[in-house]
């Protein structure tokens, strides 16, 4: 069995005049982050690798969440696959993963965080929250042959709060 989790960025600020990659966390954003990933550690689940945007925004959140599961920093990978806005590009990084990794943990960006998570799961979601997370079980050990999964869970802020 393969276990998607999927992380979106937390609330982004759009104060600074910087490029989109850039742009830094709100506090709401941190804020909701940490509470999201106290909730998430409660469920003693430790992915066995965390691949995360290049963007500001979800390198943060993913950090936030490293040091909450106490991951090791240095195992966790950056990837330009993950900037990517329509699930296209995601969904061909999940299909070429390594299949001797079970839990794989990603963070990102809407709208594709909400396509594959409609597309690959049980459950209809309307809109994966900024630091919303979705986690999918697939009934498979090759990451290339996953097509619908089970949501097995979500964990959004406004229902810790």
């Amino acid at each position: 069995m393969k276990q998607l989790i999927l992380v979106r960025h937390g609330k982004s600020s759009w104060e600074y005049s910087v490029n989109d990659k850039d742009r830094p966390l709100l506090q709401r954003g941190i804020n909701d982050g940490h509470l999201v990933a106290g909730a998430f550690k409660e469920r003693d689940i430790i992915p066995d690798a965390i691949f995360s945007s290049p963007a500001i925004r979800a390198m943060h959140t993913c950090l936030i969440f490293l040091r909450q599961l106490h991951f090791p920093y240095g195992q966790f990978e950056i990837n330009n696959e993950l900037y990517d806005f329509s699930g296209e590009y995601v969904l061909q990084f999940i299909k070429n993963l390594d299949n001797s990794l079970n839990t794989v943990m990603i963070f990102g960006h809407n709208h594709a965080f909400t396509h594959l998570a409609n597309s690959l799961g049980s459950r209809h979601i309307d809109n994966v929250p900024t630091s919303g997370l979705v986690q999918m079980g697939f009934d498979t050990d090759n990451w290339n042959t996953i097509t619908k999964g089970t949501t097995l869970n979500t964990i959004f802020p406004k229902h810790l709060k």
